[in-house]
């Protein structure tokens, strides 16, 4: 009788813990599905940036490759090379830069990190690093580094998660947070100033950086950044 009862409560245990990852699951997919649709005029207007002179483009944490799609759209003659410190990587963003119309030869990616990008000076004529600023190890090396790989009169375009306001709510909260989220989002930081070291960083051309409050996606990570930095 009682082992009947310990096989019964397993098999109950397994499958709640089983609805809770598929609850979980779809919660995710429909964030950001949500946050993707919402950032898409942040994105639209930063990629604008793009023009046809900037032929040879880096991006930084490439990942699956979304932006794939913003490259083509802008410019036939571009040439993207992704970077990105998983290897696993690379044939997903190959299927996104496929499914965005870039030919074969368009494309080519490197594994590797933002803060040793493994590419001559002046050698890019634009880099692109959109939700990754949060989670590399340091952002200063990150920003050097992308200094050096761009030509003069190039352009950094980005899109980040920030820290909330000093001495809000938000912040307290993130600040508490911060820990947990490192731990079980790849090193992601809830609590980086990286407007300011972008500002901080010496681009010689200057900065053009807008905030916004991004309402679909956890507020935890509410607060935003995007824009274009000028070599």
């Amino acid at each position: 009788m009682l082992r009947a009862q310990r096989v019964f409560r397993e098999h109950i245990i397994r499958r709640v813990r089983r609805y809770i990852r598929r609850l979980n699951s779809w919660l995710l997919n429909s964030w950001m599905q949500s946050y993707l649709e919402e950032i898409e005029d942040c994105k639209i207007k930063v990629f604008d940036k793009l023009t046809a002179k900037a032929e040879k483009v880096l991006e930084i944490g490439i990942g699956t490759g979304p932006n794939m799609r913003y490259y083509a759209a802008r410019n036939m003659n571009v040439t993207v090379l992704g970077l990105d410190p998983n290897p696993k990587m690379k044939k997903h963003a190959r299927k996104s830069a496929a499914k965005a119309g870039l030919k074969p030869k368009s494309f080519k990616f490197k594994q590797g990190v933002g803060e040793a990008i493994p590419l001559d000076d002046d050698s890019m004529d634009a880099v692109v690093a959109t939700l990754v600023l949060c989670s590399v190890s340091d952002v200063t090396k990150t920003l050097n580094e992308i200094k050096r790989v761009l030509r003069p009169g190039g352009i950094f375009i980005f899109l980040e998660h920030v820290a909330a306001k000093d001495g809000s709510f938000f912040r307290r909260l993130q600040k508490l947070l911060d820990p947990l989220q490192q731990k079980f989002s790849d090193g992601c930081h809830l609590t980086r100033n990286t407007r300011e070291c972008i500002l901080e960083a010496g681009f010689s051309g200057g900065a053009e950086i807008e905030t916004v409050s991004i309402y679909s996606f956890p507020w935890i990570t509410r607060p935003h950044i995007y824009g274009v930095a000028y070599k």
